[in-house]
């Protein structure tokens, strides 16, 4: 019925179409580095006669575009020549494009043939970072717009067992060391039903509507972001609409989300200076997984918002949140199956409640000389996880977990230009609140533990360009501790990092970098208890990963580039685990509380290899992104100088993202993921039939079996169509469209026969599944 009406709708629309032209606008904002607006700056449609000055302000409007896709560039004597690229133009709905225009040195003549519309990155971070726009991350197929899925495609990055949770498992790092900011507000949790101790899960809460772009850095990360070991996950967002009430509404396989945005206190103005942006999504997931027959019932909900005000020419303030609610609980099918029924006894019952809500302020200096951003922010994360004996009738818990996180930050962060210096500096501190009651009747464990302490760290970084741009320096360092654990002080944690680029001959660039870095295991493991209500837990280390990274990168065009970088990850400190005695970078990428165990700070690690990626920009109605990586990850247990493959060393991992536009509209884009044999931890059956419905499983063979390789290929075809006063996007997306089998760990349960009556005596069977299948979907977007 839900099929039908949508048809049905989409048939009336059609029918009410007509001929008459219907035009679109591009607007947005030019400055420079230092946050000043750029007065007078070209901006201009690739292959038009359209374009646009900017103003007093930097702002500029262009009007009167025939809707569809183009490479917005915009050019100011001396100043880099930028390019946006794949900019959809819509009657309604279309983003803002802002640009921040870096100085040269150069002559405007050379600017134009060397330097102009490259793809480029920043001089911080010259290598090991991708950067995607909003355009690029919705029409991402295989995605269903979920930001962090799109990310899981990019360079390095390893797709979590099974494929579908959204763990970022990069260049052979275990999940949670990534860190992800949100306007430069930590968020830890950006994940419906996340796992506790690390950050991945299912579905992505970050609306695709709020995004200006995402930033993914594999190495190399800025000394203003803490915690991070693999990856620095970054989401821009934009402001709402300042002229006019606007929105759009999407709904798509899984869930349906609304978006609202424009003006606060407009008055008679044509521009006002408060806007507001505000989303809320929808899932009905379980009302198709309960059609369909299947045992889980994921029920979630999200909300986000961000209101700006612009206070005066120098100064913004930003108020944002993002939270979930979510409710995981299974039902038993009519009929018997054998899957399900093992699904149903071993699925954990999950509530979870997130919040992250912080208020920025952005201050310009009247002199030109720099800029500074303060942020106030406190994020929230609450989670009940059980696993019962009887899942059906919610009876006899064999563990338990009620925990809650809260984190209350403030962070600083000045950034001054003297001459061709950039100097950046600041510091952050936080106050924890954790608390957690925890049963967990299979390893003999019942505790009760609540803690609080204050982090802080400081950090600072120089960049300059030497030779006429040829040649860019970046360093920095920054420094953590904080009042709870014992063996680490500031100093000890001091961080330095380096960065070079240098262009050696036109068109070719040698990148490279060598930095350190350092994470404080996450609550599970600082406010673990043992029976005798001792913190076991609080004599460990921050771990500590040393990056090397060299590369070398080449222009063919202003939108086309190769490059290819060699990396090496050495981790030390890393958390072991006392009673699997494996290291933990080999767990949380499952349905689970990662950490709360005994654990020692004695751990080794290594993850080293090359990365080959070509990267085109829209150019002749093509775009594409082709990756391929070449890696070992190995991590010791107690024995320092053995090292065991990890969970995660699948030693080739192979993506391809890209798309072509056709004529009236049409796109048909593609997205392919290869990952080679990866070890797993088989199951320990004796123990597991002992403990049932819990599995156990035997660390002491990791690396014995391996997965068989995991192969997909989703295709996506969008139609757009532009009236009046609404824009509509219709999408069909196929998952899988090769059937391939996405490999999975045996999965066991018990022994039962044709009626699901369980065989005496009781003995576990291993269970068939079926992975193979194509994943057909359709999606509707409506811009009004």
């Amino acid at each position: 019925m839900r099929i039908k009406n949508t048809v049905l709708a989409l048939s009336i629309l059609f029918v009410c179409h007509t001929n008459a032209q219907v035009f679109g606008e591009i607007f947005g904002n030019v400055t420079d580095q230092k946050g000043q607006p750029i007065l007078g700056a070209s901006v201009f449609l690739e292959g038009t006669e359209k374009g646009a000055q900017t103003d007093f302000d930097g702002n500029y409007r262009i009007e009167n575009i025939t809707p569809g896709s183009y490479n917005l560039i915009v050019s100011y004597v001396g100043f880099e020549t930028q390019t946006k690229f794949n900019l959809i133009v819509r009657s309604k709905g279309t983003l803002p494009s802002n640009f921040t225009l870096a100085a040269s040195t150069e002559s405007l003549d050379e600017v134009v043939i060397s330097n102009a519309n490259k793809i480029s990155r920043p001089r911080e971070t010259p290598l090991s970072t991708q950067t995607l726009s909003a355009v690029e991350i919705a029409t991402y197929p295989g995605s269903n717009n979920d930001v962090v899925q799109v990310a899981q495609t990019l360079p390095g990055v390893s797709p979590s067992i099974g494929g579908f949770r959204n763990d970022l498992i990069i260049r052979g790092g275990a999940p949670n060391e990534t860190v992800y900011y949100l306007d430069g507000m930590e968020v830890p949790n950006i994940n419906h039903f996340s796992t506790q101790g690390s950050a991945g899960g299912p579905v992505g809460l970050i609306n695709v509507s709020f995004i200006n772009d995402v930033t993914l850095s594999t190495s190399a990360f800025g000394a203003q972001y803490d915690n991070p070991l693999s990856g620095v996950l970054q989401f821009s967002q934009r402001n709402g609409n300042n002229r006019d009430i606007s929105g759009n509404f999407r709904v798509s396989a899984s869930e349906a989300a609304l978006t609202l945005e424009g003006p606060l206190f407009k008055g008679k103005n044509e521009e006002a200076k408060t806007t507001f942006l505000v989303s809320g999504r929808r899932s009905y997931l379980q009302f198709l997984f309960e059609v369909i027959g299947l045992p889980f019932r994921p029920n979630y909900w999200d909300y986000q918002y961000k209101i700006n005000h612009k206070i005066d020419t120098y100064n913004d303030l930003s108020f944002i949140g993002i939270g979930s609610i979510d409710d995981f609980s299974v039902e038993a099918p009519d009929d018997f199956d054998a899957e399900q029924q093992a699904q149903l006894e071993q699925a954990p019952f999950i509530e979870q409640r997130t919040n992250a809500i912080g208020l920025s302020w952005k201050r310009r200096f009247k002199d030109g000389s720099g800029f500074m951003e303060t942020t106030v922010s406190n994020n929230f994360l609450k989670n009940e996880f059980t696993r019962f004996e009887d899942p059906e009738n919610e009876t006899g818990v064999i563990f338990s977990n009620d925990a809650t996180e809260s984190e209350t930050k403030l962070r600083y962060q000045l950034t001054k230009f003297f001459g061709d210096w950039k100097f950046t500096t600041g510091f952050n501190t936080q106050y924890s609140d954790y608390s957690n009651e925890t049963v967990n009747l299979t390893d003999n464990n019942i505790f009760d533990t609540e803690i609080d302490f204050f982090k802080y760290g400081l950090f600072a970084n120089l960049t300059r360009t030497f030779f006429n741009d040829k040649l860019d320096v970046s360093f920095g360092f920054r420094a953590d501790d904080d009042t709870f654990t014992e063996e680490d002080n500031i100093l000890s944690t001091f961080s330095p990092r380096l960065s070079l680029s240098y262009e050696f001959k036109e068109n070719w660039r040698l990148n490279g970098s060598v930095g350190r870095y350092y994470k404080l295991p996450p609550y599970t493991i600082l406010g673990f208890r043992d029976n005798n209500n001792i913190l076991v837990n609080k004599d460990v280390e921050y771990t500590m990963s040393d990056h090397y990274v060299l590369g070398i990168q080449h222009y063919f065009s202003p939108s086309a580039s190769i490059s290819l970088e060699g990396f090496y990850k050495r981790y030390d400190d890393y958390p072991v685990s006392i009673l699997d005695e494996v290291s933990l970078a080999n767990k949380g990428a499952d349905f689970e509380v990662l950490g709360s165990e005994d654990v020692a700070t004695v751990g080794r690690g290594r993850s080293y290899g090359a990365e080959l990626q070509f990267q085109q920009k829209l150019s002749n109605n093509f775009y594409g992104i082709f990756a391929y990586t070449w890696f070992f990850s190995e991590f010791t247990g107690f024995d320092r100088n053995v090292y065991l493959p990890s969970v995660w060393d699948s030693r080739h991992l192979i993506s391809f993202t890209g798309g072509y536009k056709l004529k009236q509209n049409w796109e048909v884009s593609a997205r392919y993921r290869f990952a080679g044999n990866t070890p797993f931890v088989p199951t320990d059956q004796e123990a597991t039939l002992a403990n049932y419905p819990e599995v156990i499983l035997d660390y002491d063979r990791l690396g014995q079996e391996e997965l068989d390789i995991f192969s997909q290929l989703d295709i996506r075809i969008d139609k757009k169509w532009n009236f009046k006063n609404v824009s509509l996007d219709v999408f069909v997306e196929v998952q899988n469209v090769l059937g391939q089998e996405t490999p999975q760990p045996t999965q066991f349960g018990l022994n039962r026969d044709i009626n699901g009556n369980i065989t005496q005596p009781r003995s576990l069977t291993a269970i068939e599944t079926d992975t193979g299948q194509l994943i057909p979907s359709i999606g509707v977007v409506i811009d009004f």
